[in-house]
């Protein structure tokens, strides 16, 4: 790990000697050994740490961060919004719009954005993209509803191959690709609307497949015999991964989170544990096949995805050197298992109010109210009158945390996660069990939704403390070596703490929310935090509980900020 300004500095100082006109090809062991400047993939590292060596940053000087430059996004429709983190090589940024639109912006002047090229894929329509990966000179972009999934040559922005890999009516490409040694992974997302999802290797150079995983086993395949209904419910089961997986090189194993099954409320629909949904999953990328799975939420009906970051990281647990996978789960629970046979380690809670189980069984990781003798699940539920609304569910439907990335800091060794406070009453719809309406009812509560930052030490696996904030957090966390914990909320506040004692250190306000994270990068000696901004619909609803923010603007922009 860099710990000095100096080595980061002699770094970006080295780039701006250069003076290439072209970067170099972003290799395997680019993405393995990144440079400390640089942010080359979605979470910036294997391990999904989102975690950066930079420290020309820090505690002493953030207090002076200021505007060097915004650049609007998208803008052909009303509302949009953009979830992607952008990419950073050597001053050169990659995003997308909820367009699919992939830009190539030089940012290495420091005081304004100038786009290089712009790859417009013609998407049939706006979606969820959280952005781009690198690979060789390619720019691999994922496309929504389309199903395709584009390589853009990163000096011309010319197609070099574009291909459609999506295989059923409402599928969804959302996860940003990850760029391994010789594939593309790439998630499948579209879930509650009946989607069976998937996780898939394409061959970097071609796009061509190398091989098909679906995260809901048809009959005869392991697992199937927790799909126990009637109805072929299986066929239609969920399980999206719409945040990008990580990826372990020693034991060459990439790890992913699913998302919850379909009928995401009604649960009867499709008794049984329903497999492989909720879970954390260990997959050979060279054949793709499963290697072990722990499920969170079995028999979810409160929307409990575990499609969120799945982090790895070396530590001591109990006194034991163990390799992690750690996971900051959507329904209010932090989790640390071994990485290498997904056996369960510990468990947090990290949201403040949780309401659906009494608490986590410290030997197996499930539910305590958990019942194997069932096909249908209960839990801790509330019931409402004739037993129809499951009502005061906590958290709220969207977590606790969701596709917003936690951050794992190599300085402070403690986990920072950004989680909604608040509760929904659940409405099962018997009668949308159809395809494309999946919802499968509702949820209704006009209470107020917060959030917090929490801090976990995933040794112990201890809550250390709990910052209470006053709007959600749909944008996740960044952490630095120069001791500094940024997040963004959807009221448009950015704000960076002390990463040790969560002292307010910088806030400004944007007058526009987000729900993308914030990243960092340096060049030419000088180093930059990026954010972009617009509210997706959901962040728009969540913000509209709180009444002095149902008219907030909203802007589709990307915002550099440095000393």
């Amino acid at each position: 790990m860099i710990r000095t300004s100096s080595l980061t500095l002699a770094a970006c100082a080295l780039l701006a000697g250069t003076a290439l006109a072209s970067a170099a090809d972003v290799t395997y062991e680019r993405l393995l050994n990144q440079e400390p400047q640089n942010w080359l993939m979605n979470h910036r590292d294997y391990g999904s740490q989102r975690f950066s060596p930079l420290e020309i940053i820090n505690k002493g000087n953030v207090k002076n961060l200021r505007l060097a430059w915004a650049m609007p996004l998208g803008g052909t429709s009303p509302n949009e919004y953009t979830e992607a983190t952008p990419l950073a090589e050597d001053g050169f940024l990659y995003i997308t719009d909820v367009w699919g639109v992939v830009y190539k912006i030089d940012a290495r002047n420091g005081t304004s954005g100038t786009v290089v090229w712009k790859m417009n894929p013609g998407q049939e329509r706006p979606d969820r993209n959280r952005g781009v990966a690198l690979w060789g000179n390619f720019v691999i972009s994922v496309h929504g509803y389309d199903g395709r999934v584009v390589a853009t040559d990163k000096e011309s922005g010319k197609v070099v191959w574009d291909k459609k890999i999506g295989d059923q009516p409402d599928l969804e490409l959302t996860a940003a690709p990850l760029a391994l040694r010789d594939s593309i992974l790439i998630g499948a997302s579209g879930g509650d609307n009946g989607v069976r999802d998937w996780l898939a290797a394409l061959d970097p150079k071609t796009g061509d497949m190398q091989w098909k995983t679906f995260m809901v086993p048809a009959p005869g395949e392991p697992g199937s015999e927790t799909w126990k209904d009637k109805t072929e419910a299986w066929k239609t089961g969920g399980g999206a991964l719409y945040v990008t997986g990580s990826y372990d090189p020693t034991a060459n194993l990439t790890y992913w989170g699913t998302g919850n099954p379909a009928p995401r409320y009604d649960s009867a629909y499709r008794p049984g544990d329903n497999l492989y949904t909720d879970s954390s999953i260990a997959i050979d990328p060279k054949t793709g096949k499963i290697q072990w799975h722990f499920q969170h939420t079995p028999n979810d009906n409160r929307d409990y995805d575990s499609a969120g970051s799945q982090i790895v990281i070396d530590g001591k647990v109990n006194g034991e050197d163990r390799k992690q996978l750690i996971h900051a789960n959507r329904n209010g629970f932090f989790y640390s298992l071994d990485r290498a046979n997904g056996q369960f380690l510990k468990a947090a809670q990290y949201s403040a109010k949780v309401t659906w189980t009494k608490g986590i069984d410290p030997k197996t990781g499930k539910p305590v109210d958990y019942d194997s003798k069932k096909d249908v699940q209960t839990f801790n539920h509330d019931w409402k009158g004739d037993r129809s609304v499951v009502q005061n569910a906590c958290p709220d439907v969207h977590g606790g945390t969701n596709f917003w990335p936690p951050s794992y800091s190599q300085k402070t060794k403690v986990l920072y996660i950004a989680g909604n406070e608040g509760c929904a009453n659940i409405v099962p719809d018997e009668t949308a069990h159809v395809r494309g309406k999946f919802g499968g009812g509702g949820y209704v509560n006009e209470a107020r939704i917060t959030s917090s930052l929490a801090v976990i030490d995933p040794a112990s696996g201890e809550l250390k403390a709990r910052k209470d904030l006053p709007y959600p957090n749909h944008s996740g966390v960044l952490s630095t070596a120069g001791g500094i914990v940024m997040i963004a909320m959807l009221d448009g506040t950015i704000v960076a703490y002390d990463d040790t004692t969560l002292e307010e250190l910088w806030k400004i306000n944007m007058g526009t929310g987000f729900v993308a994270p914030p990243m960092t990068f340096a060049v030419n000696g000088k180093q930059y935090v990026a954010i972009a901004s617009g509210l997706n619909p959901v962040g728009r609803a969540k913000l509209a509980r709180s009444p002095e923010m149902r008219d907030r603007s909203n802007a589709t922009m990307l915002f550099v900020f440095g000393l």
